[in-house]
């Protein structure tokens, strides 16, 4: 029997969010579509299998196949990213959260001081967020942005590293909308022997397409998630330079995770051969073009973007000027099937669950196709919603017809 027929419930639900996906302008920048070749492997048989341990050495017997493609999607990592021979590949954590404990656990004693950028200025809770296990384990001092620029202070990072002398240097961001320059975090790393970390979570799709610069020539451990720019399943891969591979590969197993779910890693597999297509390079190429598309568009109706700009798939929306907090502005512009989220900006008077911002992410949107022009309708569309949002419901009727022009992958 089909889940239709067995679970009509669960089944009718799935539809719905089907429709909800199909219907409205997915702009959640960590979120994407991914391909029905993706989902084929998600959803498959593999997940009946445990596969404790790693390749060639599990606990469990029958993993003869298992062990296949899982080492297919590690040499598919290394070829998605242009690894050096040095470098070493671990496809198992559940997700980008655990990946990053995992190095930390790994590489580092409780207590040990790690620097990150400020979960306030754009980055993430498992860098040190005071309500997070990292924060609460390690001693973490956060480094934030320019007041004036709203960009990353190379010198001011350097000046707290001489200061705090940290073991471990992260570069990683979820709402930082321009380019890093791994290089200055690698000099200021030496300079205070600390080791470089790099979560790429979000610019991960970016790096493996070229549109973005790497840190892999520069950085000791590199973690992403497998969704957001890259276009893949839930999940999260660790890449580090061989002298810290078997500390790692302990940490994730048998320290923090148990058997890894093979469904994800297949999944993991197919989309990094996606990653080394042509087409995925184009599409990385564009997300960038739409996101500086809609930031310019944005910017002639009178908003205000922190950094004044974007390089990469997301802007930062400061809505202080249009005297509209972000919880109201998502709310709003969810009511009119545009699907964003609410977002601290830098030095933000408001409170977390009520900021000043929102932000904005162009990769599901060019997933379905859209363009520079169609990022100019888009902006038309959030201008008039913020501006009154008594149209609400008329612009959700004019995105339901427009999206029927652009499917969705995999849906």
């Amino acid at each position: 029997m089909s889940l239709k027929q067995k679970d009509p419930e669960i089944y009718n639900l799935i539809q719905k969010e089907r429709r909800r996906q199909t219907e409205t302008l997915d702009l959640i920048a960590s979120e994407n579509y991914v391909s029905k070749e993706v989902l084929e492997a998600l959803g498959s048989i593999l997940t009946n299998k445990y596969a404790e341990g790693y390749p060639r050495k599990r606990y469990y017997a029958g993993n003869e196949v298992i062990d296949k493609i899982e080492e297919l999607a590690i040499e598919r990592v290394q070829e998605a990213f242009g690894l050096p021979l040095d470098w070493h590949v671990n496809v198992q954590p559940y997700s980008g959260s655990p990946a990053n404990l995992e190095v930390y656990n790994a590489l580092l004693e409780k207590g040990d001081t790690i620097m990150a950028m400020n979960l306030d200025h754009g980055g993430h809770l498992t860098h040190g967020s005071p309500v997070n296990f990292s924060g609460k384990t390690y001693n973490f001092v956060h480094y934030g942005v320019s007041n004036k620029t709203g960009r990353v202070d190379y010198m001011e990072v350097l000046k707290m590293a001489d200061r705090v002398n940290p073991k471990l240097i992260l570069c990683g961001y979820t709402a930082y909308p321009r380019e890093v320059d791994f290089k200055k975090f690698r000099e200021i790393a030496d300079k205070v022997k600390a080791i470089a970390m790099a979560d790429i979570s979000h610019i991960g799709g970016l790096v493996a397409a070229g549109v973005h610069p790497s840190p892999i020539p520069f950085f000791d451990v590199v973690t992403t998630t497998t969704h957001k720019t890259l276009r893949g399943p839930r999940g999260a891969i660790i890449m580090c330079k061989n002298k810290y591979a078997t500390a790692i590969d302990k940490s994730v197993f048998p320290g923090m995770q148990g058997g890894p779910h093979e469904n994800a890693i297949a999944a993991i597999a197919v989309t990094m051969k996606e990653v080394k297509t042509s087409v995925f390079r184009k599409y990385a190429e564009q997300i960038v073009k739409n996101s500086k598309a809609l930031a310019h568009s944005l910017q002639g109706f009178g908003f205000k973007l922190t950094s004044d700009g974007t390089d990469n798939h997301l802007l930062l929306v400061d809505l202080t000027n249009k005297n509209i907090g972000g919880k109201d502005a998502q709310e709003v512009l969810d009511k009119a099937g545009i699907a964003t989220n609410r977002s601290m900006v830098p030095f933000d008077a408001r409170k977390p669950w009520d900021p000043s911002g929102i932000r904005l992410g162009t990769a599901a949107v060019t997933s379905r196709g859209m363009r520079e022009k169609e990022m100019s309708k888009i902006a038309s569309w959030i201008t008039a919603v913020i501006t009154d949002p008594n149209v609400a419901d008329k612009v959700r009727n004019e995105i339901k017809r427009f999206t029927k022009n652009f499917p969705a992958p995999g849906l």
